[in-house]
């Protein structure tokens, strides 16, 4: 998400750098590019004006008069206002009450609401250490309920059955009461979904939030429809008490400009965002962080917490223990690395959240994306395990076998090789000469560095 707006801001930011001072004509131009960089992000007009006004006045005053960078005083600026614009900070879940809690999701049809449900019930479970419970009230859409009940399994949620002949408000009213009686602390509420807001839809939904009261309503927002979903969000957000929205999808979005209107739109925190299909691919937002990434500064709160989430610390330790005994990494070692690449997003996933990369991220991803990661896993898987311990041995005709077996060709077995080779060198610099040796001799897109 954003990379678009990171670009265009970057070369805004970029071109100020080398002033000696800003002056009303270089600053009239940065903020003609910065209003036309939000405006290519499909940001709400009302939001870029107010946005640009600020910025504006701010730039104008003492603060950047009297610093010695006043690009790096603009850039502070900008990232204040953004980070102003999205919320100022992460607003969590509010799950104070007499248990079960309960979470009203809502949105449109295809937006993600019944994933959105399985992500939370796991996030809720993992990382707030609740017993969640779900259920279906969507009883127009052919398989929701079993789709819930699915993802209800994947994630260890307990599925509460409904049936497509009941009334939606009949089906929460059950619910309710047998969340309570197995001592759930939390209920989801998975709702019907509709191709655009109507009447009928409204006033069903508002109905279930009466008979339910919950603590927390959420929309659930397709952030690649840009406008649209900032639109369908006010509307909700017309007929129900929203306590916040999940944007979701938001790996297929270059733009961003639903993030940054919804807030100013609705006056609704964003409260999650989801990223992919996988069931872990929902994380809690931060403004201060997402303006940090859209400057190109990265995130390494986020990276750090990803890390500790999604890492396997024990696989972790045993890799340091044979690099400090000095012993070589073994093509085994170097799947387990890339397997945990995998887990954090991809190379990309992790380069967006470093600083300094910026629009790098979306070129490493061309040069290791999921795809490639997921090709040099089944070559290594196609080794016999003394070939993994010994690469040498690995010539012509085990390397036919291997492609064969991974359904992949000789040129990638051999490239997969090399990349090997590169690393075991790099270990090697790293234990002689510490980590500078080693990032000198690093080539530009190496992956499968040890976490």
């Amino acid at each position: 998400m954003f990379e678009n707006l990171t670009d265009r801001l970057q070369g805004t930011i970029k071109s100020l750098r080398g002033q000696g001072r800003l002056t009303d004509d270089n600053m009239k131009d940065s903020l003609r590019e910065v209003r036309m960089a939000l405006l290519e992000a499909d940001v709400a007009l009302p939001v870029v004006k107010d946005f640009v006004a600020h910025v504006r006045e701010r730039a104008s005053g003492q603060e950047v008069q009297k610093s010695l960078t006043p690009g790096q005083a603009l850039i502070r600026i900008v990232s204040d206002e953004l980070t102003t614009l999205m919320g100022q900070a992460n607003e969590g879940l509010n799950l104070a009450t007499r248990p079960p809690a309960v979470i009203l999701v809502a949105g449109l049809q295809g937006a993600g609401k019944t994933t959105t449900v399985g992500k939370l019930a796991r996030l809720l479970a993992e990382q707030y250490g609740k017993s969640v419970s779900v259920v279906s009230a969507d009883i127009y859409r052919p398989a929701a309920i079993a789709q819930l009940q699915k993802v209800a399994g994947d994630v260890g949620a307990e599925f509460i059955a409904s049936t497509i002949e009941q009334k939606p408000v009949d089906i929460v009213i059950a619910a309710l009461e047998q969340s309570r009686k197995s001592g759930r602390d939390v209920l989801i509420v998975d709702t019907a979904g509709r191709l655009h807001v109507d009447d009928d839809m409204m006033a069903e939904i508002r109905q279930v939030h009466a008979a339910l009261d919950p603590v927390e309503t959420l929309y659930v927002a397709d952030s690649t429809t840009g406008q649209d979903a900032v639109n369908s969000a006010k509307a909700f957000d017309d007929a129900l008490p929203l306590t916040g929205v999940i944007l979701t999808k938001t790996d297929g979005d270059a733009r961003g400009g639903a993030a940054l209107s919804i807030r100013h739109i609705t006056g609704k925190p964003i409260k999650f965002v989801g990223s992919g299909e996988k069931l872990d691919a929902l994380e809690a937002f931060h403004p201060d962080r997402v303006a940090s990434r859209i400057l190109g500064m990265g995130d390494v709160l986020g990276l750090i917490e990803e890390i500790q989430q999604k890492t396997d610390v024990q696989e972790a330790e045993k890799l340091a223990r044979k690099l400090g005994k000095g012993d070589d990494v073994t093509l085994e070692d170097f799947r387990d690395q890339l397997a945990q690449m995998q887990n954090m997003g991809g190379m990309a996933g992790l380069m967006d959240k470093m600083p300094g990369m910026g629009a790098g991220a979306s070129a490493m991803n061309s040069q290791m994306g999921d795809r490639q990661v997921r090709q040099m896993i089944a070559v290594i898987n196609s080794m016999t395990p003394g070939e993994r311990q010994y690469p040498a041995v690995i010539k012509g005709s085990r390397k036919r076998r291997i492609a064969a077996g991974s359904g992949t060709h000789v040129q990638d077995v051999n490239r997969l090789l090399k990349q090997f080779m590169q690393m075991q060198k790099m270990m090697k610099k790293m234990k002689k000469g510490g980590m500078k040796k080693m990032l000198r001799g690093m080539p530009k897109g190496f992956p499968g560095m040890p976490m």
